[in-house]
């Protein structure tokens, strides 16, 4: 295509322009270069964090910072993968981004992110949720720092344990299966779990002591075929058969709330705010449905969970490294940490802060199973993994009857393929 000559004043603008860009990267353009306060630019996802949560925050945190000002953007999470990628590769990134706690793997892989590795001992990091830290430190380095994260517990139908004589709820695996067996009478399910539900699982895997993968010195392997692993398969296996769960489907086809409503299923694992959409649904279950952590193989502690949630990361392009940290520190911190758990229902980012939601049934229970949390691999390639999802597919034809040690070495094969690719 040929260059087409601009006018005299298009050059002149542009000179200027570039005048102008000069200054603004040299330093002497910034507000916080002539004595103003430096602009922070902040995204946080859609949902996360209520409106009047983020205005206090603001509010809270340049009254104890006179020399920053907080841009706070809110992000849809459809596209966000892209965008957080685009803009850690750009010289216009923001200064702090909130990111999925096991997103943080994929986007340290492009070396954008700064690390925060000599920070965590004054953000008490010995003190975080495992679920959390672990997916945020990659290859020794801490990029994610946590902020808030949430699990699976058992909601139960309090109706139901009582016409069958349950009184309390189970402490261990044993236990949980002897009580759903004796729920699952008559016209009543013990427990409504979908074969495909791959979070809980992992969580039976990890309460095994196995894992969906492991890094074999460079390169990932899927593990789904280890003894631990095919445990834990087992025990899923044996708990799923005392419902009418699908066997081909996950929590969502059918949506598990919308099935729980009807009212004759006594269990379902999901996050505690399931039960508000069970309530939404058929208001007459309103204070009939209680809580408990997913029980473990002995009573001393609940089992192991998937920990989703989020963590902060602060890009290296951020033009305020000092100041997202002090955003970081203040958000990661006890006194934002006790005021998110409290408005969102949030589990806090460490264990010792579980005791500010204890008044919450379905918090504390979460809470309690968050102590146990893992996450998933801690692979960039993961996202490609459950992209085609072979998890699920080998829990369906264990379910269906295949031998669990072909199918899970048919998923540890795919697995091992997919992270290597």
């Amino acid at each position: 295509m040929p260059v087409k000559t601009r006018p005299l004043v298009a050059h002149v603008a542009l000179a200027a322009a570039v005048a102008i860009a000069a200054t603004a990267c040299s330093g002497s353009g910034d507000p916080a270069a002539s004595g103003g306060p430096e602009k922070v630019t902040v995204w946080i996802m859609k949902d996360s964090v209520t409106d009047a949560f983020l205005t206090r925050f603001r509010t809270g945190f340049e009254a104890e910072h006179k020399d920053i000002d907080l841009d706070i953007q809110i992000q849809e999470w459809d596209g966000i993968g892209e965008k957080v990628t685009a803009a850690l590769a750009s010289n216009d990134a923001p200064d702090v981004i909130e990111v999925g706690n096991t997103q943080v793997a994929q986007y340290a892989a492009s070396g954008g992110v700064r690390d925060l590795t000599d920070r965590t001992d004054e953000l008490n990091g010995a003190d975080w949720l495992p679920g959390l830290a672990e997916p945020g430190k990659v290859d020794g380095k801490q990029y994610g720092i946590p902020w808030y994260a949430a699990n699976r517990v058992v909601i139960y139908h309090k109706d139901l344990f009582s016409r069958a004589g349950v009184t309390a709820p189970p402490k261990t695996q044993a236990e949980w299966l002897a009580v759903t067996a004796k729920l699952n009478r008559g016209t009543s399910q013990g427990i409504y779990l979908p074969g495909q539900n791959w979070y809980t699982l992992s969580g039976f895997i990890w309460e095994e002591g196995g894992d969906l993968a492991v890094k074999d010195g460079t390169a990932w392997k899927g593990t789904l075929d280890s003894p631990q692993a095919l445990a834990g398969m087992d025990f899923y296996r044996q708990l799923q058969a005392l419902g009418k769960g699908p066997k081909d489907s996950d929590e969502a086809k059918p949506p598990q709330a919308e099935v729980f409503a009807k009212g004759d299923v006594a269990q379902i694992i999901s996050v505690p705010g399931g039960a508000k959409i069970v309530e939404e649904v058929n208001p007459a279950l309103k204070g009939k449905l209680g809580f408990f952590p997913i029980p473990g193989r002995t009573a001393e502690k609940p089992g192991a969970v998937f920990t989703g949630g989020s963590d902060l990361i602060v890009p290296e392009a951020s033009t305020h490294p000092e100041a997202a940290y002090e955003v970081v520190e203040a958000l990661a911190g006890e006194k934002w940490q006790t005021d998110l758990a409290r408005t969102m229902s949030y589990v806090p980012n460490r264990t010792s802060l579980a005791a500010v939601i204890q008044n919450d049934e379905g918090t504390a229970a979460m809470a309690a199973g968050a102590a146990q949390g893992r996450a998933t691999p801690n692979s960039p390639r993961w996202a490609a993994v459950e992209a085609t999802n072979p998890i699920k597919q080998y829990m369906t034809a264990v379910l269906t009857g295949t031998d669990p040690a072909r199918a899970a070495a048919d998923a540890s094969r795919s697995i091992t393929e997919t992270l290597g690719s």
